[in-house]
């Protein structure tokens, strides 16, 4: 399956709404002239004058001990090489991007246009004033290695090459478990090195630092054997040199009786039986990307005894850059740090390998497919999915650089240290990582109802390149294939199906099973046998008898009818589950501080309050499936009886009553106004007795249909929070039916949400 993306999708994405990646946001208010007085002329005058007579004090009133340089010439641009200056610009807003969302560094790209050591040396170090850190990146070697050295020594803020330094950590760290699962010593093994550029010379220096012998270690580059008879040894090369063999020794012949193969080169280099004569249990780090030195198949099929990693998120131990640069710079801002030194990376190495032995977290094992991760080999280093790497790296490095001298700012305190880390990010992403990868473990076949809209299409694409379900299009033939070719959409061999022109015999009967279906379960609600027939040509109807008769495993529809309009058959045909009264929805509204559910958003429009109980028990079980703790409020304009008087405040009362007899353990609550189920200090000042007293709510239940729908739309629009729904609750099999002009974004969540309820109910 290709997963190319799109020119025309990469370019769209990059330039609608504001071009580029990033933006700067105010941090203070701004909001009337005292503000701006403060902000600029004449305030700014104090910190400029604090900072005058104590330059230290910048990182007190500036963004400064929070700002890092993303700089590059653009000379080495991974998969295109030396592009320019200009050109590399969108590489580094993506590096921007995620520093941000990993570790709430905020940054600043910085594209010189020199290929000059001296002149960008130059530039960077009169910079210095600025920035808090400098992250160097896509340089090209030798010149990389003396830039970094030179910057490291004459600035007095942290310099990292990623580029060099960022795989070799989390590939040392890797090496460092794939060892203790074999039960070898460093010191001992055999190390095959394929690559020697700023990557794999880096890597090789950090295994060196962890114990590995340098007479252990070979090292080729395209012309092969770093070797002291060659003439033609660059940059750091020479330091790697080994002449215990001969200079003309193969690839092949070097790794007869090897320990460890490392590849940092281009994909496809190696076969089956060139690593069948390595040593028992090999390491085999094929990190060439997007395709491997070797496969994961093959390499597994040629030596099923091999720990395999790679640079790939689709197999088992990927070598990710982003588990260790976003800490790494984390832990050193944060103790102002004058250099990353060698000690605050080979801190990271153990923090990032001590964590893959501890017990994974439950929202990590789900988005593997509720799989019992557990250190091993196909698990040797930690889920970039999993939230504790920013509490854990970054402060291994910041006590590293305090112990190394290094640190201008101790921190006292580590257990409130890494309460803030943990607090620096909320959760507005994590659930939409989790559904995404939990999707892709078990991949189900999802039809579209909607297989003329374009948007449909569009996230049709993203579902099939991303694995995260096998799609099937409903609609007319000539007009899908029409877009598809118009739009430059990437669908080959993509079941597309009419249900008012089948194709093929098998096709025909097929309709005619559906319609037996469909006759049978509402014969005894007055249909005819010529509106069955009617009917099952529906793509309302057809789509969800898909699912019902087992030839698909869920539906997403509602892009061109209105929400009743195609609720309705689904619940003709789908149906709720025997155990709920009342099917519901929710929309899950994305924040920094973890997501909020709300219902019923789109279902119901006069609720008893054992409606209200019962949607509140439908919502819960949902959310304990995304392994999140349940918490509710019952939301009107009364609290606790403040208002003793009006239907909504006696609805909400009742519910509560009966959801605390049901379930008395349950952190549940209300009535109460919206504001306190957010606010758990005002909720505990207030009301210390309730069940929700110093918690945050994340369910949020409305006392009806009106007020849950206008409260996701306007938290939607105004507060510009990403949402997921409407999610159907109750129903008997996988189906959601969107609202209309959803985006393509919120079509692919859907399509994750469904495909993980298919996987429960297999």
């Amino acid at each position: 399956m290709s997963k190319k993306i799109q020119k025309e999708e990469a370019l769209i994405y990059h330039s609608e709404g504001r071009p580029g990646k990033i933006e700067v946001i105010p941090s203070k208010a701004t909001a009337n002239q005292r503000d701006l007085s403060l902000a600029y002329s004449p305030g700014v005058a104090e910190p400029c004058l604090a900072i005058q007579a104590d330059a230290d004090a910048a990182y007190k009133y500036t963004a400064k001990g929070n700002l890092v340089a993303v700089i590059s010439n653009g000379t080495a641009v991974l998969g295109l090489g030396d592009i320019g200056a200009v050109a590399s610009k969108p590489v580094m807003e993506g590096k921007g991007l995620l520093f941000k969302i990993y570790a709430d560094i905020d940054c600043f790209d910085l594209e010189l246009d020199t290929k000059d050591v001296d002149e960008f040396i130059r530039t960077v170090k009169i910079l210095e004033p600025t920035f808090g850190g400098v992250n160097l990146e896509d340089i090209s070697a030798p010149y990389c290695f003396e830039i970094e050295e030179r910057l490291k020594e004459e600035l007095n803020i942290p310099v990292m090459h990623d580029d060099q330094h960022g795989t070799a950590i989390i590939s040392g760290a890797a090496l460092l478990n794939a060892l203790e699962i074999v039960g070898k010593d460093i010191s001992d093994i055999k190390i095959v090195v394929n690559g020697a550029g700023a990557s794999a010379i880096s890597c090789t220096k950090i295994y060196l630092s962890l114990g590995a012998k340098k007479e252990n270690i070979y090292m080729y580059d395209s012309k092969g054997l770093i070797h002291g008879d060659r003439t033609n040894l660059n940059g750091k090369k020479p330091e790697f040199v080994n002449n215990t063999v001969a200079a003309d020794t193969s690839l092949t012949a070097i790794l007869e009786g090897a320990d460890v193969f490392i590849g940092l080169s281009k994909g496809n280099i190696l076969d089956g039986d060139m690593i069948k004569g390595m040593a028992a249990e090999p390491i085999i780090f094929a990190m060439a990307n997007p395709t491997p030195e070797i496969s994961y198949e093959l390499a597994k099929a040629a030596r099923p005894d091999c720990i395999m990693a790679t640079g790939r998120s689709d197999y088992p131990n990927q070598v990710n850059n982003v588990l260790g640069f976003p800490f790494i710079f984390r832990g050193a801002l944060d103790v102002r740090a004058s250099e990353i030194n060698e000690a605050m990376k080979i801190g990271a190495v153990h923090a990032i390998a001590d964590l893959a032995k501890k017990s994974v977290p439950d929202i990590v094992n789900m988005a593997y497919n509720n799989a019992n991760l557990k250190f091993g080999k196909d698990y040797i280093i930690p889920k970039p999915v999993d939230p504790r790497l920013i509490a854990t790296v970054a402060p291994a490095v910041a006590k590293a650089a305090m112990t190394t001298g290094v640190a201008q700012q101790a921190i006292q305190d580590w257990e409130a240290y890494e309460l803030e880390l943990m607090n620096r990010l909320g959760n507005d992403n994590t659930l939409s990582k989790v559904i995404e990868t939990k999707a892709k473990q078990d991949i189900k076949k999802v039809v579209f109802a909607d297989g003329e809209e374009l948007s449909v299409l569009k996230a049709a694409q993203i579902v099939w390149e991303e694995e995260i379900a096998h799609p099937v299009l409903l609609g007319n033939v000539e007009t899908i294939k029409r877009l598809i070719e118009v739009n430059n959409i990437n669908l080959p061999d993509i079941p597309i199906i009419d249900p008012k022109l089948p194709a093929n015999a098998y096709e025909e009967e097929r309709l005619e099973s559906y319609y037996n279906a469909i006759y049978q379960k509402r014969l005894r609600k007055g249909i005819t046998q010529r509106e069955a027939k009617a009917l099952v040509k529906s793509r309302r109807y057809y789509a969800p008898l898909m699912v019902e008769l087992g030839d698909a495993d869920a539906v997403i529809s509602g892009l061109s009818k209105r929400f009743p309009d195609v609720l309705k058959p689904t619940l003709q045909v789908i149906g709720a589950r025997e155990d709920v009264s009342k099917v519901a929805s929710m929309h899950i509204l994305t924040t920094k501080t973890g997501p909020l559910f709300l219902a019923d958003t789109t279902v119901n429009h006069h609720l008893t309050a054992e409606d209200v109980a019962n949607i509140a028990e439908l919502v819960a079980q949902r959310v304990k499936g995304f392994n999140i703790q349940p918490k509710i409020a019952f939301l009107t304009y009364s609290n606790f009886g403040s208002v003793p008087n009006g239907d909504s405040a006696r609805l909400m009362r009742a519910a509560t009553k009966i959801l605390h007899k049901k379930h008395p353990d349950w952190v549940a609550d209300g009535e109460m106004q919206a504001h306190l189920a957010l606010n758990k200090e005002d909720l505990e000042q207030l009301y210390p007795f309730s069940k929700l007293a110093g918690e945050r709510a994340n369910i949020l239940i409305f006392p009806n249909l009106s007020s849950a729908n206008i409260a996701y739309n306007l938290l939607n629009t105004v507060a510009n929070m990403e949402t997921i729904g409407p999610v159907l609750l109750g129903m008997n099999k996988p189906v959601h039916v969107l609202q209309l002009r959803a985006s393509v974004r919120q079509i692919v969540d859907m399509v994750g949400i469904a495909a993980i309820e298919a996987q429960n109910l297999k």
